[in-house]
């Protein structure tokens, strides 16, 4: 039954020119239940006060609703008034079994005007079958299938005309199909925006984490939501880090990333630049400005006109053209030496630093108007030491990286390179990490990086640097174990297939294992 026909239905009653007390209840009853039906989102939280209506309006002794599982096939009592838990739980039916099983198999309403004389009613909520008993059963379907029923049990007598009850019976099983609609309905849309929800965070994620940066860890997490935040905004950022941990490569992230990825992306290295011709870099002359200037040329400020211009180590940025730059970054305006003429430009500007401007400040070695301009927008470029979780990942990249360059077939780095990698303390941060794998990359002889393919100051088992004290019988022994360890990982634990790629054989392997205390089991996943 759809909505419009509830709505007729009750109309028809309403309609009527002398109302009966039975009518005034049924109406009345509708109305409770639809308002109920309306108070929450969890149908099981209103099932129970609506069959408390039913009992009070209809003045029936029991009602019921009970859910086909589609899975198992078992009819079960969903909720029940005048039942206890222990009579409610043992009202399992299967599809066709009894009155209930019937309704829910046909789909058809059933009326049984006294149970203890049909062989249907199979009474197993109670003791004993009723004899003074009428039992009314309706479906409740959701479109052309039946999910449950509706029944009621009330004290015989020929007064009361059981087809009333069918009737209001049905419309409430409407009424409750139409509630479980709607409420599947509004779960489907929250799982549906959960899902692009979680979609779109994950192209976000992607999006922002440019092929070029590599990262997995928190620290890199917190450096894409900042991207992301400042990317589509003018902003000036100042991107602040120790060397060689990726401040430019933050810097392609964002430009690339905003509404300017079409425009010029301009580099200019302040501490590179000399003093006396950073300015012309920067701001271009006039033909004749000062000897040599034989044309008229543009500063990055210009050539990057509608794009961004990226500082590097702006901390090293002369005093005299600290000044000068202010004035760009608030006016958006600047005269080439040599001219007189104001050039306007569209400039979104980025800076990085592995110098604290801060301090820089108070010792009067930098601006504080101008430190505060370029600190709109701080991204803090965490050190590789601070970024552990990401130094394999980095390690990995570049191994294919440089090992497609220099068209060797260099596979993996071993375990004892690994822990080592992990080990060091990194100075030179993400740059030094690279260099240390293309070195390693030029100098192994198989397809395996192994620890003596690293640099000396990687050849220690503390965090300094320190080159290692052992003697060459440790260091062998060392190497040994590494090949052993490796060649188990390649045969995943067998170890007579991984004596035969070491050329030896599996009593000999089987002593070195034991040796060195190497558990072949733990390469067997």
């Amino acid at each position: 039954m759809t909505a419009e026909e509830i709505r007729t239905n009750a109309a028809k009653m309403a309609d009527s020119s002398a109302p009966s007390s039975r009518q005034v209840s049924e109406l009345s009853l509708l109305y409770e239940i639809s308002c109920l039906l309306d108070q929450s989102l969890n149908l099981r939280e209103v099932v129970n006060p609506v069959l408390e209506a039913m009992a009070e309006k209809l003045a029936i002794q029991l009602a019921t609703l009970t859910l086909l599982n589609r899975q198992s096939g078992a009819i079960m009592i969903e909720a029940a008034y005048g039942l206890s838990d222990q009579q409610a739980s043992r009202g399992r039916y299967e599809l066709g079994e009894g009155v209930t099983g019937q309704v829910i198999l046909n789909g058809k309403p059933m009326i049984i005007p006294k149970t203890a004389e049909s062989p249907l009613f199979l009474d197993r909520t109670t003791r004993g079958k009723r004899g003074n008993t009428s039992f009314v059963c309706v479906p409740i379907k959701m479109g052309q299938d039946v999910i449950g029923a509706l029944s009621i049990d009330r004290t015989y007598s020929e007064e009361i005309n059981l087809d009333d009850d069918v009737r209001i019976l049905t419309i409430i099983a409407s009424m409750i199909s139409q509630a479980v609609k709607l409420r599947q309905a509004a779960q489907e849309e929250q799982e549906r925006l959960e899902e692009e929800n979680e979609r779109l965070r994950r192209e976000l994620k992607d999006r922002f984490r440019p092929s070029n940066i590599i990262g997995n860890s928190h620290e890199m997490q917190i450096v894409y939501d900042q991207i992301a935040q400042v990317s589509h905004s003018p902003a000036t950022v100042l991107i602040h880090g120790e060397t060689g941990t990726g401040k430019e490569l933050v810097a392609h992230a964002i430009h690339y990333n905003s509404d300017r990825s079409d425009k010029p992306f301009v580099k200019a290295h302040c501490a590179a630049l000399p003093e006396t011709i950073i300015e012309s870099e920067l701001f271009g002359h006039e033909k004749g400005a000062f000897t040599g200037a034989t044309s008229d040329r543009k500063g990055r400020f210009e050539l990057a006109h509608g794009g961004t211009l990226f500082l590097d180590e702006i901390g090293d940025i002369p005093a005299t053209i600290q000044i000068k730059l202010l004035r760009v970054l608030q006016e958006r305006e600047f005269e080439r030496i040599g001219g007189t003429k104001t050039i306007k430009v569209n400039v979104r500007v980025i800076t990085a630093t592995n110098k604290d401007l801060l301090a820089l400040v108070n010792q009067g070695k930098f601006r504080e108007d101008l430190y505060y301009r370029l600190h709109v927008f701080p991204i803090y470029v965490p050190p590789l030491r601070k970024r552990k979780a990401d130094i394999v990942l980095l390690a990995d990249f570049f191994l294919g990286k440089y090992a497609k360059e220099s068209g060797r077939e260099i596979r993996r780095l071993s375990s004892a390179v690994i822990d080592m990698l992990m080990s060091y303390h990194w100075p030179g941060n993400v740059r030094e990490l690279e260099n240390v794998i293309e070195r390693s990359v030029l100098v192994a002889e198989g397809d395996v990086i192994h620890p003596h393919h690293l640099p000396p100051t990687l050849q220690t088992a503390d965090t300094g640097g320190n080159p290692p004290t052992s003697d060459l019988k440790t260091l062998v022994d060392l190497y040994e174990r590494d090949l052993i360890k490796d060649a188990l990982k390649s045969s995943r634990g067998n170890v007579a297939a991984a004596a035969r790629s070491l050329g030896t054989t599996q009593r000999i392997l089987g002593y070195k294992v034991s040796k060195y205390n190497i558990a072949p089991k733990q390469y067997s996943g």
